[in-house]
């Protein structure tokens, strides 16, 4: 008798048991078949050139082109119509590859760099407001009463761009200056977001002119500042010199359109501090 009752409530416990773990384990069955079945009705197609575009990217995913990544640019172009000229670091080759795969005709590809507009922020060229001994960093520099040197315009000199780079296109040479390599740079902006004080400007490979300097205080304040002799003051002369009416000087601080200016240089001869530089072309 003892042992009868001992087997029915084997028998019940097991029911217990069971019957919720077949139920479950049919539940989980018609769910995966049901997840199965919904996944091929809503499944969204991907064009198949979005990943052979991607395959032919350089894969730096450096965001120059102004998407999210050399994924974010293939769908760009394949979905959204992007051109396909954007590439910096890709260059001619890319461009014509992605031609190909798009049926379209090879567009020109301007060849872009970037450019330092601060002639301080080096060892000998920057006065200092007092010793930074935080976070080796622009971006926690600036936060610390604006950072440690004088010029609140001026470079940090913490090299936040050369980290930035993906190309080892920024060197820091003896005087602790940082130096464009021109060969090296794909203009690709990385260096251009990584900078707090916004020094750094992308711009055609062409362009000769540029203002070495960001600063908008007034004259004097901007050479006891700086510490450099190449401080723009503001005085105007290289506007009145420019032939073409190029530049414009805004808040103590000159500008160059880029587009009027031909790179005659008179407004480099004219400028008293030397604050305006003449690059040559890299071809």
């Amino acid at each position: 008798m003892n042992i009868a009752l001992y087997t029915l409530a084997e028998a019940s416990l097991a029911a217990q048991i069971g019957i919720p773990t077949f139920i479950i384990g049919i539940l989980g069955l018609v769910f995966g078949v049901l997840l199965a079945i919904a996944s091929k009705v809503f499944a969204v197609e991907t064009d198949p050139r979005v990943d052979e575009i991607n395959e032919i990217l350089p894969g730096a995913n450096c965001g120059g082109c102004g998407n999210p990544g050399c994924a974010g640019y293939a769908d760009a172009i394949v979905n959204k119509g992007e051109a396909i000229n954007k590439c910096a670091p890709g260059g001619a080759a890319v461009v014509a590859e992605i031609a190909k795969i798009m049926g379209q005709e090879a567009s020109e590809v301007q060849p872009m760099v970037a450019h330092i507009h601060c002639s301080s922020g080096g060892h000998k060229n920057t006065n200092w407001r007092y010793q930074y001994q935080g976070v080796f960093s622009c971006k926690s520099a600036v936060n610390l009463a604006g950072g440690p040197n004088a010029c609140e315009w001026g470079c940090l000199g913490f090299n936040d761009c050369q980290r930035a780079c993906l190309f080892d296109a920024i060197q820091v040479d003896a005087d602790g200056m940082r130096q464009i390599d021109m060969e090296k740079c794909t203009g690709c902006g990385a260096c251009a977001a990584a900078c707090p004080r916004n020094l750094i400007s992308i711009h055609p490979i062409d362009q000769k002119v540029f203002i070495n300097c960001s600063s908008k205080a007034k004259g004097p304040e901007a050479r006891a500042a700086c510490g450099s002799e190449h401080a723009c003051i503001g005085c105007g002369l290289c506007a009145k010199k420019c032939p073409e009416g190029a530049i414009t000087v805004t808040d103590n601080l000159a500008h160059i359109d880029a587009e009027k200016c031909t790179g005659c240089g008179v407004c480099a001869e004219a400028c008293p501090t030397k604050a305006i530089v003449v690059l040559g072309s890299r071809f």
